[in-house]
């Protein structure tokens, strides 16, 4: 049997501690030892960057937000859709995160954050967005599992009606604001509508063709 290395950890800024795992050439970030992210499992992650980036491919100097790098593969799936001409803000609030990608001993995000349309800030999404009105075509959150938070608690502000509307205040008129979300959140939808959002559902594997299943909610403005 194949050992698990443990290669590093990392405090959340609620004390949250996150651990960097390989095992058998995969990586993995684990939470009170849930899985967050492998780079087994990363279908609905690219899923996410494409169904969100593909239509602004031909949006003129289009402007996306995206909140969480985890091991890159959002990032990456947005640039592969995205023209040359657009930019792509990625949020990370764990510096630790943010180094492992960019450890060359570490196959993982690397080469995406190092495309010139990528502006890498180390902070927190919520100050990101409060900062930017009217700025996004795309907003993607992926900070957690979903509306109750596992690695952050204060990521649970984003998930409700005062975060919600402040993320769609820095979208740019018919922008999209999108969220990632372990499992399914009728709840956290009918928020969404509640703050006047028309919003999609998306079922992904987190494989391509095994796996758990995923959710992806893309909400627009109006109806």
């Amino acid at each position: 049997m194949k050992k698990t290395e443990r290669l590093g950890e990392a405090t959340a800024p609620d004390g949250t501690v996150l651990t960097f795992l390989r095992h058998d050439g995969a990586y993995s970030i684990r939470v009170h030892g849930v899985e967050l992210m492998s780079t087994r499992r990363h279908h609905s992650e690219e899923r996410f960057g494409e169904l969100v980036c593909e239509p602004l491919r031909q949006v003129a100097g289009a402007r996306v937000l995206i909140g969480g790098l985890g091991l890159g593969f959002t990032l990456e799936a947005a640039l592969r859709s995205l023209a040359a001409d657009a930019r792509v803000t990625v949020v990370e609030i764990v510096q630790e995160v943010i180094d492992w990608n960019l450890d060359p001993e570490y196959p993982l995000g690397a080469a995406a954050l190092r495309d010139a349309r990528v502006d890498l800030r180390h902070d927190d999404v919520a100050n990101v967005l409060k900062s930017n009105p009217r700025t996004f075509d795309a907003i993607l959150l992926d900070v957690d599992n979903g509306a109750d938070p596992l690695t952050t608690r204060g990521n649970a502000a984003l998930y409700r009606t005062a975060g919600i509307e402040m993320a769609a205040a820095a979208l740019r008129p018919g922008g999209w604001l999108a969220y990632w979300l372990a499992d399914r959140d009728p709840a956290f939808e009918k928020s969404l509508r509640r703050a006047g959002l028309t919003v999609e559902e998306t079922k992904v594997r987190a494989h391509v063709t095994s796996g758990a299943w995923h959710y992806l909610l893309v909400a627009r403005a109006g109806g």
